[in-house]
């Protein structure tokens, strides 16, 4: 999926000018200009299932799904393939940054993910006109607050279920704690509901980029034993694309009509109909079956 990063970092890039770059040109000057690139992001993320035949089929959208999570929690191990586990992928895909060269281009091409954090920032309505660096100092306050409330969340040790009752106390405090403390920066001060958006706008490719810089100097995480959590953050990461991927599959799938009628747009019509008496024999022979 690391090829899916790119797509989906383009079309972050395209909310961020819906949101902040327009202005002066209008809603018609926007659309003009970027329906071609959004075109391109969507084709790159769901060509897959546009142009297979059973692509929005809800039994093999069940499948699917059910592969991938078991792909995404599977333990990686020695002589497990990237295409059976999602920990061995993952080493795969860092094979190309193992030489000092590639570590350093690493580094500055991660670079430029924290500069969607700091053009957000300045734009939301809680900072005014204040273009001081304290207040995007500030946001990486935050930002660390946040990776340290996920690793509470995701701390599991194996020890006594004392010690787990006490945690799961904890992590109930923090949730509602957290909650309380959004509802009132929200209520006191000129935090507003689209500044909400906005900060996990910023922080989504900040994170990554972070993530970015943990895995390319992984001796360093490997020494300071952060690099199980450096794991579990990437393993997040792939689940919330995951599901950006899947949601609108799923949802166009529960509809039987949009299957028949992308067959039959995308494909002649003997295969159409050769299709659908697949299906219908597919379905009487599970219902024989049962």
């Amino acid at each position: 999926m690391s090829v899916q990063y790119n797509r989906l970092e383009v079309a972050l890039l395209l909310i961020v000018y819906i949101a902040y770059g327009y202005a002066e040109g209008g809603a018609v000057t926007y659309v003009l200009l970027t329906l071609s690139s959004w075109f391109l992001v969507i084709s790159w993320l769901f060509a897959p299932y546009i142009f297979n035949p059973s692509g929005f089929e809800w039994q093999k959208t069940v499948e699917d799904f059910d592969d991938w999570t078991s792909w995404l929690l599977y333990k990686g191990g020695v002589g497990v393939k990237g295409e059976n586990s999602w920990e061995s992928w993952w080493l795969e895909e860092q094979m190309h940054i193992q030489t000092l060269r590639g570590r350093i281009l690493e580094t500055i091409l991660s670079a430029r993910f924290f500069l969607f954090q700091y053009g957000v920032v300045y734009k939301l309505h809680l900072t005014g006109d204040d273009t001081s660096l304290a207040i995007y100092g500030f946001s990486w306050v935050v930002l660390v607050g946040f990776v340290l409330i996920f690793k509470i969340f995701t701390y599991s040790p194996k020890k006594s279920a004392d010690f787990q009752l006490v945690l799961r106390f904890l992590q109930g405090v923090v949730s509602i704690g957290l909650v309380a403390a959004v509802c009132l920066v929200v209520a006191f001060t000129q935090l507003s509901i689209p500044d909400l958006f906005a900060s996990i706008l910023a922080f989504i490719p900040t994170g990554w980029g972070i993530l970015s810089l943990a895995i390319t100097w992984k001796g360093i995480m490997n020494r300071l034993g952060l690099w199980d959590s450096v794991r579990e953050f990437a393993r997040m990461y792939d689940a919330g694309m995951g599901m950006i991927i899947f949601s609108p599959i799923a949802f166009l799938s529960w509809f039987p009509f949009i299957s028949t009628f992308q067959s039959r747009l995308l494909f002649n019509q003997a295969f159409s109909r050769g299709l659908e008496i697949s299906l219908i024999l597919s379905g009487n022979k599970a219902n024989v079956e049962t």
